[in-house]
């Protein structure tokens, strides 16, 4: 009588009833460097106001003498004019509130925080909106407050050499950097490979960047292709601004409100508004922002910039 052996394997499945598993915290895909709002310049405020007081502006803000003539030579006289009606700059706010169930963040609360969490979560949701603000605010936008002098068209519509130039020739005194979508920046640099002129690259804040002239070209999805963070069209136009950032030398600087309650960052506040009987409770997150150009040449925008145009460089 013949015996059949029977082996018993412990299964997969069984066995990862019994194991720990390793867990991320949870992945938000849209979240960017944010590198524009690293490398502005930003300053604080007591009273949520900005107000940008100017010269009026003509060759030399007041007449001088300059003469070798040791006689009685008549001083001019005069005074320096300022602008009656400054513009005026007022912080606007980014909000949301989040809600989180206590009995939810009670039990499950290992080994991630949950009201931590969807917290930080947020607070990434709103800076990416600061961000865009930033550029594309209908009030004090870049794009938008760029004076009609300090604006150009591409040559040929791909960004090239000469354009980037033309913008350096527009902000020249002590640009910072240019800011595109990481689409023109691509465009730019095949332009560049074509003319045999690659771009160097330099190393800023932990990250690389080509740069043009010695100015970093910083890539953000902010400055969107036919309207769109990321089209699908391989065509599509875009803009490119070039910036000068600084107080002291009358660039652009970004605006925040100082010393807000529950301050967790630079213009971020995070307030429990209560837990309710349900045991919801409820957080409110406040992000306060605004942008001033302190200065007409501290900020130039190449327009309508074409980043579909591909070469064949084997011929």
């Amino acid at each position: 009588m013949s015996q059949t052996k029977i082996l018993n394997a412990l299964h997969r499945d069984a066995a990862y009833q019994l194991t720990n598993v390793t867990k991320t915290p949870p992945q938000y895909g849209s979240i960017t460097p944010r590198w524009l709002t690293r490398l502005l310049e930003f300053k604080g405020l007591e009273a949520g106001i900005y107000r940008v007081n100017k010269v009026v502006e003509g060759e030399t803000p007041l007449d001088v003498l300059c003469s070798q003539d040791s006689g009685q030579t008549e001083i001019p006289q005069g005074y320096i004019e300022y602008q009656t009606k400054p513009r005026e700059y007022e912080l606007s706010s980014i909000t949301t509130i989040i809600n989180v169930d206590t009995r939810i963040s009670d039990v499950y609360s290992a080994p991630y925080d949950q009201i931590g969490e969807q917290i930080a979560l947020a607070i990434e949701s709103l800076k990416e909106r600061q961000e865009s603000q930033i550029i594309n605010n209908e009030d004090y936008g870049l794009l938008k407050n760029v004076v009609e002098s300090q604006r150009i068209q591409p040559r040929f519509g791909a960004p090239m050499p000469d354009d980037l130039d033309e913008l350096l020739s527009k902000v020249w005194k002590e640009s910072s950097f240019f800011l595109a979508h990481p689409r023109a920046i691509a465009a730019f640099a095949r332009e560049c490979t074509r003319r045999g002129v690659p771009p160097s690259t330099t190393s800023i804040a932990g990250g690389t960047f080509i740069q043009w002239r010695g100015v970093p070209l910083i890539p953000t999805d902010k400055l969107f292709v036919d309207g769109l963070k990321n089209p699908r069209a391989k065509t599509g136009k875009t803009n490119i601004l070039l910036v000068r950032t600084g107080e002291q030398k009358r660039g652009v600087v970004g605006l925040y409100q100082a010393g807000l309650p529950g301050e967790q960052s630079r213009g971020l506040s995070v307030r429990l508004r209560g837990i309710d009987d349900q045991g919801v409770a409820s957080y409110l997150l406040s992000l306060y922002c605004s942008a001033a150009i302190l200065a007409d040449d501290a900020i130039a925008v190449l327009e309508d910039v074409d980043v579909g145009e591909y070469y064949d460089y084997s011929k």
